[in-house]
């Protein structure tokens, strides 16, 4: 998708798919009549056939990864990141813990050690 803002509103865009759907026999090809219908709404005739696969996509009438599909793929993906992220600082900090624990044990300073450990945690 395109990290661009939208000049189009979703009600232009399906009216604009839809004029390409029911006009299309009216020309002598679907790009024509791309080119057609795009020159009206002032987009590029590409944008306009990226809407008009997307629309085909999502009601199954084409193959390809439906919208809500790759929107769900796109999230699960984040989420993933996310937790990675999150174990990986959670390991850090158990080895971090678990070598200020060693080195406590070590010293034979059990009672002073927790109060270490804790004042030594970056903030």
């Amino acid at each position: 998708m395109s990290k661009t803002t939208n000049k189009f509103s979703p009600e232009v865009r399906a009216r604009a798919v839809r004029m390409v759907l029911d006009h299309e026999g009216d020309h002598p090809s679907r790009w024509a009549a791309i080119v057609s219908i795009a020159a009206k709404i002032g987009c590029v005739p590409q944008t306009l056939h990226e809407w008009v696969k997307k629309v085909e996509v999502d009601s199954g009438k084409c193959a390809g990864v439906p919208t809500e599909m790759a929107d769900r793929l796109k999230s699960l993906e984040r989420e993933n990141r996310e937790l990675r992220q999150a174990n990986e600082i959670l390991r850090k900090a158990s080895a971090y813990f678990a070598q200020a624990e060693l080195d406590c044990g070590f010293r034979g300073h059990h009672a002073q050690c927790s109060d270490l450990i804790v004042r030594s945690i970056p903030t």
